[in-house]
């Protein structure tokens, strides 16, 4: 940095995560209401499906009743509570979660262009892919389970399940835009009542017949997987549907943060949990041939009708916490580069992680509804279910293990103790569920790889347009040298151009002098960038140099969670000595139109794609938030 650079402070320290404004209180109300619906409405399906399955039933035994209750009890205590609660989400980058933020914090001490990186990098990407494919069918399965309980009361229901369900679905992603601010201080209270609900089920089932806490003695577990050990391997099935939105717990914590899902958690979530299940265990020990549906059998008959109604309201809670954590992990993969620009939508005013993203969806609005026409039922979507689950599962032990490493500078011995069992359990639980592959697990595969796709070629294009431009570019020293011997006429106010790089000309710059043969008074060549942290602090965020001859380099920092305001940003430029006046002040940008060609770096097909993507993403001007009246746009081609 030469004399005249000026900066503030420790430019490249991330901030903390910015203060909430919500009472404890609320905030764990608000989890409740958004992160716990996916696991909480599990007990719906998770039980009968795998005594009824027709991919490897489990026979219908008090051995094996108490057996899968075990695994289940036990599954929830080390996957969710030991693994997710009690290590994962200590694993934030600066308060955000999700397995795009711990892959940029597992990237944080690998070299750029090392195999090691490039390795992070497609496990991080490939994982997020495959919460996607969660974020799909956990709607579909959740609301129909749910409306499927009106078979229960009167067969004469069953022709309507799936219009119904529709119906739910549309409704619920169109209210996506009230934010998950609003959804969640509704929906908390709603699942207070639910939890409460499935909970006081279970206890009046387990006092009828208490022997089923038996299946307490992690014993019980292992004899059912030794007693027959391909039955217990596929069972590991209905295991994976207990565990469902695990993983939006962690892709949620930006959300609300790690010690409201954690009261939330222990102090309701969990002992709800296990009571319905034993309940339901209770009940199929005293009658086998409640195993149809042992989840509303442990009501009264004239409770059914009320109980389908609150079901069906939980399960389209449940569908909003992986829509949440998709809306998440979207804003961080475009912050990172491996997403095109899209309008992001702050809901709140005091969390910053609380956001809507209308094409994501839209577009998972009609994901879902195409699973639900064509699957038809929950017992068939099930075997869609838990491939997309396990494998982000076991993605996020393995970028855990290198955290634990790099960034916690835990010794090996100690990360590899704790981290292989947690990982044999998740190989376990995806081998498990990959042999369900031909009846329906192909699908979230099949979206997982079209979606990593679609961000591998996005991040490849924007490096090699980039890389194309700068080889065409010319260096910035000399031409100010040029400028310097005069000849150029000046006009009043202040011009900004956005650089990829500062070290080149920016191309607008060029365009200007060639077609309007003026300069502006002051010049500014704008930088922005997206640091690996969730957030940057607004007074460190900026940084500016004299260049001379009246123009000026500025530096400004963005987190992958912060919403980009450039206008904002120059506006802190004044502390540092470069006032900014936006109504004198013009915003030069660089259209470029991308030429596909034969024998480029990419093959033909990606590179089409690349650009269907790019002439589809959010124009420069709404995505930095630039005065729309201030923006002159001037284009260029450019071959990769």
């Amino acid at each position: 940095m030469t004399e005249q650079s000026r900066a503030a402070p420790n430019p490249d320290e991330p901030s903390e995560k910015p203060v909430q404004k919500l009472a404890l209180g609320a905030l764990t109300l608000g989890a409740l209401g958004v992160v716990f619906g996916d696991i909480g409405t599990s007990p719906l399906y998770a039980l009968q499906t795998g005594f009824t399955t027709p991919h490897h039933p489990v026979p219908v035994s008090p051995e094996n009743v108490l057996g899968l209750l075990s695994l289940v009890f036990w599954a929830l205590m080390l996957v969710v509570s030991l693994k997710y609660v009690g290590l994962v989400m200590r694993a934030d980058n600066k308060g955000e979660g999700g397995i795009v933020a711990m892959m940029a914090l597992a990237l944080r001490q690998r070299a750029r262009g090392s195999r090691g990186r490039r390795t992070i990098m497609w496990l991080g990407i490939f994982g997020a892919a495959l919460f996607y494919g969660d974020g799909v069918i956990t709607p579909a399965i959740s609301v129909i389970s749910a409306v499927e309980g009106l078979e229960v009361a009167t067969p004469a229901f069953k022709p309507f399940i799936v219009p119904i369900t529709l119906v739910i679905l549309t409704v619920f992603f169109y209210f996506q835009r009230k934010g998950t601010a609003t959804i969640g201080s509704l929906f908390g209270p709603i699942m207070i009542l639910w939890f409460v609900t499935i909970g006081a089920l279970g206890i009046a089932s387990i006092v009828h017949y208490p022997a089923v806490l038996a299946a307490l003695n992690p014993l019980h577990a292992y004899g059912f997987l030794v007693r027959d050990p391909v039955i217990g391997f596929f069972s590991f099935g209905t295991v994976v549907l207990v565990l469902t939105g695990v993983e939006a717990l962690y892709a949620d914590m930006g959300h609300f943060g790690h010690r409201p899902i954690s009261i939330a958690w222990f102090g309701l979530v969990l002992p709800s949990l296990f009571l319905c299940y034993f309940g339901q265990g209770a009940l199929v020990l005293q009658d086998p041939a409640t195993i149809s549906n042992p989840f509303y059998l442990l009501a009264p008959q004239w409770a059914v009708y009320p109980l389908v109604i609150l079901s069906t309201i939980a399960t389209v809670i449940a569908s909003q916490a992986v829509v949440s954590g998709a809306y998440s992990m979207t804003q961080q993969a475009l912050q990172l580069g491996y997403a095109p620009r899209m309008n992001i939508v702050h809901t709140s005013g005091a969390h910053a992680g609380q956001i809507y993203i209308e094409g994501i969806n839209w577009a998972l609005y009609l994901s879902v509804v195409a699973l639900v026409i064509g699957f038809q039922s929950s017992d068939n979507l099930a075997a869609a279910y838990g491939i997309a689950v396990t494998g982000t599962m076991f993605i996020t032990s393995l970028l855990c293990y290198i955290v634990m490493r790099d960034q916690w500078r835990w010794s090996q011995p100690l990360a590899i103790l704790i981290m292989m069992p947690l990982l044999v359990i998740d190989a376990t639980l995806f081998s498990s569920n990959a042999t369900k592959f031909a009846d329906g697990g192909w699908f979230p595969i099949a979206l997982a790889i079209g979606i990593f796709t679609l961000m591998v070629t996005w991040k490849q294009g924007r490096q090699l347009l980039h890389r194309q431009i700068d080889s065409e570019g010319i260096e910035l020293a000399p031409f100010l040298a040029s400028l310097g011997q005069g000849g150029t006429q000046r006009v009043p106010g202040t011009a900004v151009f956005l650089s990829a790089h500062l070290a080149n000309v920016p191309r607008p710059l060029l365009h200007t002098l060639k077609h309007f043969h003026v300069l502006h008074e002051r010049n500014v060549i704008v930088n922005v960038r997206v640091q690996d942290v969730p957030h940057v602090r607004p007074h460190s965020s900026v940084e500016i140099e004299e260049l001379g001859g009246s123009f000026w380099s500025v530096r400004v920092r963005f987190g992958f969670m912060d919403n980009i305001d450039v206008p904002a940003a120059l506006e802190r430029c004044a502390a540092l000595g470069l006032p900014f006046e936006m109504m004198e002040t013009t915003f030069f940008l660089d259209r470029e139109k991308i030429i596909p060609r034969v024998g480029g770096t990419m093959r033909l097909w990606r590179e089409r794609l690349f650009v269907t993507m790019y002439q589809n993403s959010e124009s420069v001007t709404s995505f930095f938030r630039l005065p729309p009246n201030r923006v002159i746009e001037l284009g260029s081609q450019v071959c990769l």
